[in-house]
């Protein structure tokens, strides 16, 4: 797993799903999708959608000091993480699913929840960041341009 910081939670993401972490791009807004969609960036000439984690998880959005690039079956999403801390194995005795009375309208993108050296670490699954309507509105954004 990659172990980023998101404002106070510890995120981790499959490795597999990663692609690279980097310094952040500018950014363009687009109107029309979800609040925790801060726009769209131009990564390796491509324009890749850039997800506020801290606003996706509830959260107040920070400026974040890195992208990490995740594979969402065959697209790319940026996602703004205040740091990168490390590259872990998680033991599945660590890992639970989200407790049901956990709620929020975002609980489809944690895969899973538990603890890391005595903090909560939030397990995302990538495949699940983006709705098919937010993915809608940014392919046609892409094709005005």
């Amino acid at each position: 797993m990659l172990v980023t910081r998101v404002g106070s939670l510890v995120c981790a993401f499959p490795i597999l799903h990663v692609i690279e972490t980097m310094r952040p791009l500018p950014i363009e807004p687009v109107a029309g999708v979800p609040d925790f969609v801060a726009g769209l960036a131009i990564v390796r000439g491509s324009p890749v959608p850039v997800v506020n984690a801290a606003v996706l998880l509830g959260g107040v959005a920070t400026p974040g000091t890195r992208f990490v690039i995740v594979r969402t079956g065959d697209r790319r999403v940026a996602l703004v993480v205040d740091a990168v801390l490390d590259v872990r194995t998680l033991e599945p005795s660590v890992l639970a699913a989200l407790p049901p009375l956990v709620g929020g309208t975002n609980r489809d993108i944690v895969r899973a929840i538990g603890a890391l050296d005595a903090e909560l670490v939030v397990v995302l699954d990538a495949a699940r960041i983006l709705s098919a309507d937010a993915w809608r509105v940014l392919e046609q954004t892409e094709t005005a341009s």
